[in-house]
């Protein structure tokens, strides 16, 4: 469904904007790249059609479109779209529409059933004092002080810097500008760089570990990544996350646990807590490295929710 580029830039801004929307809400990983496609397979028909303004959706396009889909021929295997596909794509939709009415947009005749689930309401938002509750776990999160400094550095990237999990692990050393408070990420979302504010106390955890505790990795030289592994290299997405479940886990606080909270989740609880001391949305904005206004305002309805 990548080839199928589209030309129409509302449409394009769309897709993005939805894209932007499925991630800062915590959907998977798996839906956050899927449902821009499928959305993008439903304009890239449009603009086949002419159809090149969301205003001309009617019910009857709609149904033509789910009739191409069904008799769609499936271009890996053969044969037409499974069942589980079109579910998908319908789900994706669906999302889509929900996108629009939280936007005041138009309320596209999708012909679907009313959601059951405000997905702003299942989003687990870590309190400060729990937040409080991971950094102190950290001395109890591994047997190797190293390790232990390491997620602490980790806490201080994720959620003090509201890093996404793939800033935090490309965050090299040098981007750390002890002398003047900020962190520099180089490959953020769209691969658009940014400057995020680092506190003295922050600063003093990543140095302990930079200084104590990362020259213990074997073979910590032959990197230039901040954050590495038992053999000196850069730490992977998915271990981190791993170790964030750690942290978790030496809480020994039942609520936390039951968060479910993933690296992102943390960047959303940062997020939320701006918000409530009564930081300026565009401030945030820029904090987080949002591309639109409106992306980083769905934290106003989280705030509601609290």
């Amino acid at each position: 469904m990548k080839k199928l580029k589209l030309k129409n830039r509302s449409y394009k801004v769309l897709v993005a904007n939805y894209k932007e929307w499925l991630d800062i809400l915590g959907f998977a990983e798996s839906s956050v790249y899927t449902f821009p496609n499928y959305l993008q397979e439903f304009f890239y028909y449009l603009e086949q059609h002419n159809i090149n303004n969301i205003d001309y959706i009617n019910r009857e396009i709609v149904k033509q479109y789910y009739k191409y889909l069904s008799e769609r021929p499936n271009e890996k295997r053969g044969g037409g779209l499974s069942k589980s596909y079109l579910n998908s794509h319908q789900n994706a939709l669906k999302r889509f529409k929900e996108y629009l009415q939280k936007h005041n947009a138009k309320n596209l005749p999708l012909h679907l059933k009313p959601e059951r689930i405000n997905r702003l309401e299942i989003i687990n938002i870590l309190t400060q004092e729990e937040i409080k509750e991971l950094f102190k776990a950290t001395q109890f999160s591994s047997e190797f002080e190293r390790v232990q400094l390491r997620d602490k550095a980790m806490l201080v990237l994720l959620y003090s810097c509201g890093l996404r999990r793939n800033e935090a692990v490309t965050l090299n050393i040098k981007d750390v500008l002890f002398d003047k408070e900020l962190l520099l990420v180089r490959k953020g979302k769209n691969y658009k760089e940014r400057f995020v504010p680092i506190n003295y106390y922050n600063i003093e955890i990543l140095e302990n570990y930079i200084y104590e505790a990362r020259i213990q990795f074997k073979d910590y030289n032959q990197s230039e990544a901040l954050l590495i592994g038992n053999y000196g290299t850069r730490l992977k997405g998915n271990t981190l996350a791993n170790r964030l479940q750690q942290i978790i886990k030496a809480t020994n606080n039942e609520e936390i646990i039951a968060k479910k909270i993933t690296p992102h989740k943390l960047r959303h609880s940062i997020a939320t807590h701006f918000l409530e001391a009564g930081m300026n949305i565009e401030d945030i904005k820029q904090f987080l490295g949002h591309s639109h206004l409106e992306t980083t305002q769905i934290y106003t309805h989280l705030v509601k929710k609290l």
